[in-house]
């Protein structure tokens, strides 16, 4: 199969780089981190590049708003060259401070392909406060959305101020009508939250976390995949491994769950 290269951004208080080079590069993908200056200098980057991410973080501080600056800055600049990327059959993931800088962009939700018209946001938390904790998510099957294929629920991590979901009511009801919804938060059994705190951290409408483009390769997540690399990250895995041993089953896998979302983008580029 043919090697995949991914760029991972970084810069102006984005913190969760190295964590998601080392997802994708579990995932098989060759990784270059490289900061937003960078890459505004020399867009050319992007030419030998197929995964494009914006992690996590805080970026400029959150000053004006949660991705606000990061996203004018890139639009300003490079917005056409990115919007190439897109177009030419690349990937774009964007993770937290990602998924509001994909919002405030306009590069989601993009309904028929019109990349750059802001729709939604992620506003502050309905609690009033920073929620750092781990949520269960009900992932949608139904769904465009490459990174997600066969996964149906996951548990990560979510650490953030400001991710509620909001849009206008006819935003929300086409998103959920063309399975641009692409993870909802849920209970342990999976069913979706239904707005109860702390299942849903943050007030999401819909419960929604994550969504996609319709042609699913432009995909925004507040909780973070990269967090969830290694089965020990989760906070109850000495308990799942202690009832495992008891019914005389095996460990669970080294690999956390968080890497398959990365796996799925690379190997839908090496088959593509």
């Amino acid at each position: 199969m043919s090697d995949v290269n991914a760029m991972v951004l970084t810069g102006f208080g984005l913190n969760c780089d190295l964590e998601t080079a080392y997802a994708l590069e579990l995932a098989g993908a060759r990784v270059q981190r490289t900061h937003i200056n960078a890459l505004i200098a020399d867009p050319g980057r992007l030419d030998d590049c197929r995964i494009l991410v914006f992690g996590g973080g805080f970026s400029w501080g959150d000053d004006h708003g949660a991705g606000v600056l990061q996203a004018v800055r890139l639009k300003t600049h490079i917005g056409e060259r990115i919007l190439a990327f897109i177009e030419a059959g690349n990937l774009v993931m964007g993770i937290c401070n990602g998924f509001q800088t994909l919002a405030n962009f306009g590069l989601l939700p993009g309904f028929e392909g019109r990349y750059g018209e802001r729709c939604v946001a992620l506003a502050a938390n309905d609690c009033g406060n920073f929620r750092d904790q781990w949520v269960d998510l009900k992932v949608n099957p139904a769904s465009p959305c490459v990174f997600t294929r066969g996964l149906e629920h996951i548990a990560l991590p979510v650490r953030h101020g400001e991710g509620k979901f909001t849009a206008e009511a006819a935003i929300i009801t086409r998103l959920f009508a063309h399975n641009q919804v692409v993870m909802q938060y849920a209970d342990s059994d999976g069913k979706p939250a239904d707005g109860r705190f702390p299942e849903n951290p943050n007030g999401s409408l819909g419960d929604i976390a994550g969504i996609c483009d319709p042609s699913g390769r432009v995909f925004g997540l507040m909780p973070h995949p990269e967090a969830f690399n290694h089965f020990a990250n989760h906070p109850d895995w000495n308990l799942e491994r202690r009832h495992r041993l008891r019914a005389g089953e095996p460990e669970p896998p080294a690999e956390g769950l968080g890497v398959q979302l990365f796996r799925n983008a690379v190997r839908y580029l090496q088959t593509a």
